[in-house]
């Protein structure tokens, strides 16, 4: 062939379809119409057809009469009956066929060409449990809220089909296969649509780092996995080994699909430190120059966000200059710092931090850790991230990971007070770096957020249950729920309802307005200057770069008082959580504060004010 196909059933004039796959490990490779499937879908018949082998383990055929919404196998060497690697849509499940999808679309987003990083706020969602429905049809009717809201992007945890009708995402097998339950590609397509026509983002978590263990067959295939190295979740993929070249291709294949045909704007990579690759060129490499210049042809911005507990800005150094590449990196440190002032906990990893100092060290130069030791991993830590635009670090209060790898799977809400809640909000949303909200923060929703499955292997439902047990060793705590009940999911459904009652409905009205001033006020900011006073539980953040500004954090559990040297400027408080209209006991904060001169401040427990310098603004 002098023209390589796309990997997986693509259609061919309607009437024809064109297969490809990689399988080394098979001598001869058939596609299988399943009877009973094509019946249900009003088709011919059809027997299994061969494949012809060529270059390096590919297999390819095109065959008359299988058009789209026809369900297949691939037969390997006339034993293994398994799913396509590359399906596009399983409708019945990680075991059921494969279906041939057609990849053209009524899209009306023409005219949207992405947005620009710097604009990125991200609201972190999981499809099952934002609506009633569970499905990506049932969100397209919240989006609007969204949109009030004032974030900008959509971010979806993972849709790759995964086993059964409940899980968080990384348990998928099929990469490329919009899960079956939540409506699938067609689903997906209606949604990212949707998004678009309102000016809303999408970004895509998806995990290249490892597959599900159900319905996972790709070692049928060939050389997916290495036994070189494991994560903590399974076997690793083989970037790096014999055959490597097409495992690349399969995951940088399905960024393009994802980008392409769905019109994703953005990609998460999940936990990106579970990816060993000891390779000259790199796969996160080789990922980011392939969609660099997919995008480019696109004449779309599109982002890579790297997901790494590590610290590693050679994730986001040019390739020119020996890094990867990426566009983002999720900046734990900055959580880590916030949490455990907020929270006073200190077990597991957050034993590194709980100094104000360090909260300070967040909002100036982004990472905590940036070569000193860890007590928690005992060796040093970090790279230095002084100078990197702040829009390259995404920050959270929290998030999936931060809230539903705690014991209970609880959320702020339940370990600090409301006025808390106010002031964690204020330090994320008005910072320099990109922020991002995790579903349902910004009304304080109730629902807990723990991990879930429904695997159909009872060995590998009770493997999960042990596993997750030894996973909170750092932590304790009570029992914990039971992964595989389906009472622990519907439990995590949220109740959106909540957003018009008492504080939860002033809540989401003092985070809609943080998200007015951060767009009004803060475009392109930059830390000028960061101050701390430890012994008060006092943090000032002067910000410039387009109008200046300040916000002053108490992290104290009583009211304070301190006396502050401020900036230059005349200043003029826009926001102030302690006043009664957002839910407070009443602010002792002046209205208007000059600068170059002392400034006495008493404040309220837990409390944040902002301000902007009218004169020089």
């Amino acid at each position: 062939m002098s023209v390589s196909p796309s990997l997986g059933a693509s259609p061919r004039d309607g009437s024809r379809c064109e297969f490809f796959v990689w399988a080394p490990a098979a001598g001869r490779v058939e596609v299988e119409f399943p009877a009973i499937s094509q019946a249900r879908e009003g088709s011919n018949e059809r027997g299994a057809l061969a494949l012809t082998q060529v270059d390096r383990g590919y297999f390819h055929g095109i065959f008359e009469k299988v058009g789209p919404k026809t369900r297949y196998f691939y037969l390997l060497d006339g034993e293994k009956r398994r799913p396509d690697p590359a399906s596009r849509f399983q409708p019945e499940g990680v075991h059921g066929p494969s279906r041939v999808m057609d990849p053209s679309f009524p899209w009306s987003d023409a005219s949207w060409s992405g947005l620009d990083l710097r604009d990125y706020i991200l609201y972190e969602l999981h499809v099952g449990l934002f609506t009633p429905e569970g499905t990506f049809d049932g969100l397209i009717g919240r989006l609007d809220e969204l949109v009030r809201l004032g974030v900008t992007a959509v971010e979806l945890m993972p849709v790759g089909q995964f086993p059964g009708g409940r899980n968080w995402g990384y348990d998928g097998a099929y990469p490329f296969a919009a899960q079956n339950s939540y409506g699938g590609p067609l689903g997906l397509k209606r949604l990212v649509n949707a998004c678009h026509l309102r000016g809303l983002a999408v970004t895509l978590d998806v995990v290249y780092n490892h597959l599900g263990p159900e319905g996972n067959y790709l070692g049928d295939f060939g050389p997916y996995f290495t036994d070189c190295y494991r994560t903590p979740w399974g076997m690793a993929l083989n970037f790096d080994g014999a055959g490597s070249d097409e495992v690349r291709r399969f995951f940088i294949e399905n960024a393009l699909y994802w980008i392409e045909e769905c019109h994703i704007d953005a990609l998460r990579l999940d936990a990106v430190h579970a990816i060993v690759d000891r390779s000259a060129r790199t796969f996160l490499s080789e990922l980011s120059e392939t969609v660099d210049r997919r995008a480019k042809r696109l004449n779309r911005r599109v982002y890579l966000f790297a997901e790494s507990d590590r610290n590693e800005m050679r994730l986001i150094a040019p390739r020119e200059l020996g890094g990867q590449g990426l566009d983002g990196h999720w900046n734990d440190d900055f959580h880590h710092s916030l949490h455990t002032v907020l929270t006073g906990e200190n077990s597991g990893y957050y034993v590194d931090f709980g100094r104000l100092g360090q909260l300070a060290k967040a909002f100036r130069e982004g990472f905590v850790y940036s070569g000193q030791y860890s007590a928690y991993r005992r060796r040093r830590h970090g790279t230095p991230s002084r100078g990197t635009p702040p829009e390259r670090l995404v920050v959270f209060s929290q998030n999936h990971d931060q809230v539903g790898n705690r014991f209970q799977g609880e959320r702020l809400s339940a370990l600090v007070p409301f006025e808390a809640l106010k002031t964690a909000a204020a330090a994320v949303i008005l910072s320099p770096f990109t922020p991002l909200l995790f579903m349902g923060e910004e009304y304080n929703e109730t629902a807990p957020f723990q991990y879930f499955v429904s695997h159909s292997d009872p060995a590998l439902i009770e493997a999960v249950r042990k596993g997750r047990l030894a996973e909170f060793g750092a932590f304790g705590g009570a029992e914990a729920p039971d992964p595989q009940a389906e009472d622990t999911f519907r439990r995590c459904k949220l109740n959106r309802d909540l957003a018009l009652q008492g504080n939860h409905n002033i809540l989401l009205h003092f985070y809609t307005e943080l998200l007015r001033l951060r767009k009004s006020i803060l475009a392109s900011a930059k830390v000028r200057e960061v101050l701390s006073r430890g012994s008060e539980n006092v943090l000032l953040v002067h910000l410039g770069g387009g109008r200046e500004a300040i916000s002053f954090f108490h992290f104290g559990k009583t009211a304070g008082r301190t006396t502050l040297d401020l900036p230059p400027g005349a200043w003029t408080k826009e926001l102030d959580s302690a006043q009664k209209r957002w839910g407070g006991p009443g602010s002792r904060i002046p209205q208007f504060l000059r600068g170059e001169e002392p400034a006495d401040f008493s404040f309220e427990p837990w409390s944040f004010a902002f301000f902007i310098d009218r004169k020089n603004s």
